[in-house]
Parts: C-alpha cells; sequence; structure tokens
C-alpha cells in the first residue's frame, strides 16, 4: 500500500497544510531529475535541473498537489536528426490519499482487489516522482522536431536539406535509361523508324 519512496528526491513533507481542509501551501523547489523520463529520442535527462512551483491543498480524503515543472527536454530530430533542446512547461495534478486505518489508528492494508495505482499520503509525506514522470512521458511528441517545417534529410546522400533547401541530385538511374531512349526521336538514341 505505500506507493511512495520515503526518501526520495521528490518526497514532500505534507505537515503544512495538514489534515485541515481547505488549507493550503505554497512551494518552489528545485530538484534534479532522479532518472531518465521520456523516450529514446527525446526526454529528461537524469541530474537535470527541474523547478517546481506547487500548491498543496488539504482535501478530505487527502492532499491535493497542483502546479508545474519547468523541465529541460533534450532530444534529436526525427526528420533530420538535429539535436533538440528546450524547457517545457509541464501541468500537474495529483490527488494523495490518507492511509484508511482502523479505530485505533493502525493503518489497514488493503484486499487484493484495490486499485494499486492509487498515491499515498505516508508519515505525512507525499512522493511526486510517479506523478511528474507520467506527467512529462504524456506530454513529449511522438515524433519530435526541430522545427515545424523541418524538411529532413536526403533520401539519396542523408545531407540535411534545411542547410541546403535547392539541395538535388541528377536524376539518373541506369535502370530506366531504356524508358528514356524510347521518349527519344528518332536518330538522337531514340527508336528506330518503322518501315512500310
Amino acid at each position: 500500500m505505500t506507493n511512495n519512496a520515503p526518501n526520495g528526491a521528490f518526497v514532500i513533507d505534507v505537515r503544512d497544510p495538514g489534515r485541515r481542509v481547505g488549507h493550503m501551501k505554497e512551494l518552489a523547489l528545485d530538484l534534479a531529475a532522479p532518472h531518465d523520463i521520456g523516450t529514446a529520442v527525446i526526454g529528461v535527462v537524469a541530474g537535470s535541473d527541474i523547478h517546481l512551483d506547487l500548491t498543496l491543498q488539504a482535501v478530505g480524503e487527502g492532499v491535493l498537489v497542483t502546479g508545474t515543472a519547468v523541465v529541460p527536454i533534450v532530444g534529436e530530430c526525427s526528420r533530420c536528426l538535429a539535436e533538440i533542446r528546450y524547457d517545457e512547461d509541464i501541468d500537474l495534478a495529483a490527488l494523495f490519499s490518507y492511509q484508511p486505518t482502523d479505530a485505533r489508528g493502525r493503518v489497514i492494508e488493503p484486499d487484493e482487489d484495490a486499485d494499486e495505482e492509487n498515491l499515498w499520503v505516508v508519515d505525512d509525506r507525499v512522493d511526486l516522482e510517479t506523478t511528474l514522470t507520467d506527467a512529462v512521458v504524456l506530454d513529449l511528441p511522438l515524433a519530435p522536431l526541430c522545427r515545424p517545417d523541418c524538411p529532413g534529410l536526403c533520401p539519396q546522400c542523408g545531407a540535411p536539406l534545411a542547410e541546403d533547401p535547392g539541395h538535388s541530385h541528377p536524376a539518373h538511374d541506369p535502370r530506366w535509361e531504356a524508358l528514356a531512349r524510347l521518349s527519344q526521336p528518332p536518330g538522337e538514341g531514340g527508336p528506330e523508324a518503322k518501315e512500310d
């Protein structure tokens, strides 16, 4: 039931606002990305600085955490393979529930059918790592581009077309030479004129 790591970099103390429904607390934090977040072509590199602006709000069933994370994105253009670097604002929102307890205040372990995706307040702390990771991955483009109109690479030589917009190769393919000769007039390599 305790999905939260007790001592991770993204563990936040929520004793204030505590359990006073409606009370809020604002936090600004600068933390290092705990691990690579993203896909093979784009994401946040482990150790990168992440800035968080958060609001912690006590609600009846737990603590609602909302805010934004500014994350440095590094990747590779899916068309021309150029490096991509930019900062992205990621919206965060997660409800961390208080663990159910019995009349004596002891934590009640959930039954086997309980939702294991719940986020929990554990020892007055919440772990934002999973929330941040999920939000970043969902925000990343499936096919990142260095610019919306990136022309990509030349299919023949692999040169970046953005660097040389007029880049071209002679349209010479020896497999089509016989067909090209058919379109030429007789005497210039074209087919011989038919005799009556």
